[in-house]
């Protein structure tokens, strides 16, 4: 039975929690790594990429013989490289006389192969090539626009699959929102065929135009390469779904929360009606105020019923209403002519009594 081990140090733990899965992954890094042989073409671009993503990128300088990315077997050591690491995208370099200046871009998940590009590397200007402004340089962590340009990305298979590598591998980091003062370069991918792509990378210099946008030119700084897809492998049906879930615990949104710059955490409360006008009271006095009775354990239909009968004892009756109310005058008179008519009564009795 295998024994886990536990991180005994606090750096080991949080190195940990930082690789372990995440609701809402974070920015993929990249791993750059050289084959058995290598061109002086190929490590040009394997340098020039790594100071493009010098802040999300690991390179590895050594020779690596036993990476095969498309052939059985040949991917054990990639996968290990991948979890040492915590990259989640590669780019391997290699030089052969069948497939010269070969780059192979990929992509892993639960650091295994997900999908394989193999594209070949032709026409290629490293960056001191190019005479610019170093103003316009393009500065670490910003973000970049990426452009593709022609029908090919749309209809052909291929340069399909090669625009989702090339999205993951240029974009960095996903945020929500975006400065424009924080995008000075531009990625422009223009196909030519249907195997064959143009990628340059130009930068954006913001000139006045009279208006509250500005006007934006493209300078092009480097570096610029054709890039020939030759072998691309897609993944599993089965996998995609997988790697394609959604997590169904997803972050909770506060609601009626905002953040204060003096009062810090401020927090709005809805309160219902609270309906005061149907509160029933008791007769007692506790001080000077009346005390609330307590309906909580009445039952609905007891509780209704009075109020049905409440509100019976309150509403006249319908004789009451059609007889017209008598004045107390008239009452008073009524009441001593009864008096005077009981009187008349005795007094003809006793008159009769004395005549027998």
């Amino acid at each position: 039975m295998l024994t886990v081990k536990t991180p005994q140090k606090g750096k080991a733990r949080r190195e940990l929690e930082k690789r372990a899965p995440k609701i809402v992954e974070t920015g993929k890094k990249t791993l750059i790594l050289h084959g058995r042989k290598t061109s002086n073409v190929v490590n040009s671009v394997l340098s020039d990429l790594y100071h493009l993503k010098k802040d999300s990128a690991v390179k590895f300088s050594r020779r690596n013989e036993d990476i095969s990315p498309f052939e059985s077997g040949g991917e054990t050591s990639l996968e290990f490289f991948s979890q040492k690491t915590d990259c989640s995208i590669f780019v391997f370099g290699s030089h052969s006389k069948k497939r010269p200046d070969n780059l192979v871009i990929g992509r892993t998940y639960d650091h295994h192969i997900y999908d394989l590009v193999e594209v070949g590397v032709e026409n290629y200007k490293r960056m001191e090539s190019f005479t610019y402004d170093k103003k316009l340089a393009p500065r670490v962590g910003s973000k970049p626009f990426i452009c593709f340009i022609g029908e090919g990305f749309e209809n052909a298979g291929e340069l399909k699959h090669l625009k989702e590598v090339l999205l993951d591998l240029l974009r960095g980091e996903v945020v929500e929102k975006l400065n424009l003062a924080g995008l000075d370069r531009v990625y422009v991918c223009t196909a030519i065929s249907s195997n064959k792509v143009v990628l340059t990378l130009c930068a954006l210099r913001l000139k006045k135009s009279g208006t509250v946008v500005p006007r934006m030119e493209l300078v092009e700084v480097g570096p610029s390469m054709d890039l020939v897809v030759r072998r691309h492998r897609l993944p599993n049906e089965s996998l995609r779904k997988e790697a394609m879930r959604e997590a169904k615990n997803q972050p909770r949104k506060d609601k009626n929360i905002k953040q204060d710059t003096l009062r810090g955490k401020v927090g709005k409360i809805n309160i219902p009606n609270q309906k005061i006008g149907d509160t029933v009271y008791y007769h007692t006095k506790v001080g000077d105020t009346f005390v609330p009775s307590k309906t909580k354990g009445v039952k609905r239909e007891r509780r209704e019923a009075r109020m049905k009968h409440e509100s019976n004892e309150r509403a006249p009756k319908v004789q009451d209403m059609l007889v017209p109310k008598k004045s107390k005058k008239a009452k008073r008179e009524r009441r001593e002519a009864g008096t005077s008519e009981e009187g008349n009564e005795h007094a003809s009795k006793r008159h009769k009594e004395g005549a027998e």
